[in-house]
Parts: structure tokens; sequence; C-alpha cells
């Protein structure tokens, strides 16, 4: 697995492994809302680390004393996801980037039991122009990392981004891998980087379904 253009928060001592830890709790995730707190706070957090990597450029700020220079963002980026995981971690990128146009795709992978594969099924998208933009694509839980790359080539239908971002709560190294070798151009940014995927393609030890304990059990 490449090392270039992969960062892990918590490959350092902070704050962000108790945001990781209680995540995985299952005591912890008993309780909704707080689960899609400490997602939309991981979410925060790979904003803040992100925006230290976006370009700047020097602004006059009129105070009411003084006129004050400081470094302001180039422009704002497009923030995607995928329905409906997705929208706790891209709520905290948001709180950052509140000047943000937003994507979201509507992709889920098909259960096929006997299949040595996941398909993946994608049937909704919004989005503004990519065209020339920073794009940062929030998904929770890179496992296969097959819906992240066919929901990434289908925004580029809306044109070409100037950066590409990836942001996940925790991955697996095959999804890592497979990222890296399909959109070799995209920076990766993690909670946290985990041991595997099982044979039913779910991230160990990982935390269970993200979807389902943000908004309840799907049928």
């Amino acid at each position: 697995m490449e090392k270039q253009n992969l960062h892990i928060l918590t490959s350092q001592p902070s704050i962000a492994n108790h945001f990781v830890a209680e995540l995985r709790d299952i005591h912890v995730q008993r309780d909704s809302l707080r689960f899609r707190r400490n997602l939309e706070r991981l979410g925060e957090l790979l904003a803040y680390e992100i925006s230290k990597t976006l370009s700047y450029k020097t602004s006059t700020i009129a105070t009411p004393l003084a006129d004050r220079e400081t470094l302001l963002l180039t422009e704002q980026p497009v923030l995607a996801t995928i329905l409906r995981a997705g929208l706790p971690l891209y709520q905290g990128m948001l709180n950052y980037f509140d000047k943000a146009y937003s994507t979201f795709v509507g992709a889920y992978r098909v259960e096929e039991h006997q299949q040595p594969d996941v398909r993946i099924c994608l049937e909704y998208m919004a989005s503004s122009s990519l065209e020339g933009k920073v794009l940062i694509l929030a998904d929770p839980m890179l496992a296969t990392g097959k819906s992240l790359v066919r929901s990434y080539r289908e925004m580029l239908c809306r044109g070409t981004p100037s950066q590409v971002y990836i942001a996940a709560a925790i991955a697996a190294p095959e999804g890592i891998a497979y990222v890296q070798e399909q959109v070799p151009e995209a920076s990766i940014w993690l909670g946290d980087l985990d041991e595997r995927l099982n044979e039913n393609f779910y991230i160990v030890p990982g935390l269970g379904d993200a979807g389902d304990l943000a908004f309840g059990p799907k049928i």
C-alpha cells in the first residue's frame, strides 16, 4: 500500500482517537445521536486537516479599528457524499466548509450470496459543475472502495475536478489499494485504518453498519 497521499488521524495521539473509539464501542453505539455526532466531529477534524493543504490568498479585513491582512481560501471545495451513511460525516465537513456546494449520490452494494465479489447499484446523483473544482468525497466506511469509485466516475460527467480528496472514518487496506489504483489522483484522509475485509466484505474490526447505527436498520 502506497503511503503517499494517505493520511491517518489516529497515527498520532489526538482527540480523534476518542471519537473513533466511541464509534466502535458497542455500548456507545446504542445511542444513535451520539454515533451521528461522533461521525460529525470526525468530519470536522478531517475538514480542518484537509484545509491546511488547500490554496489561499491574502485578503484585507476591515475591523472597527484598522484593516488586517489574513489568508482566506481561494475557493470553497465541493463536498460530496454517498447516501445515507455518509450524511453525518459530510455534515461535519460542511460545518467547517460552510460555503461549499454539495453533491449527493445514491449508491449501494447489492447483496448476492455465493458471489465472489460485490455489485454496486447507482440510482441517483445531484451535483453542480465540478469542472476545475476541489472535490472532497466523504464516505464513512471505505471497505472494498467500489461504491466510492463508481460514484466518483459518475461525478466526472459533471466536470473534471482540479483536486480530489477522499475522506473516510475507517478503511480497510483492500479498499485503499483499490482506490489508489483506480483514482491515483486522489489524496486519502482517514480516521483510522483497520486490518482487513471479512468474507462478506465488511471491515474488521470496523464498527458495524454505519448507516444502520446512524439512522436505524434497513428492511
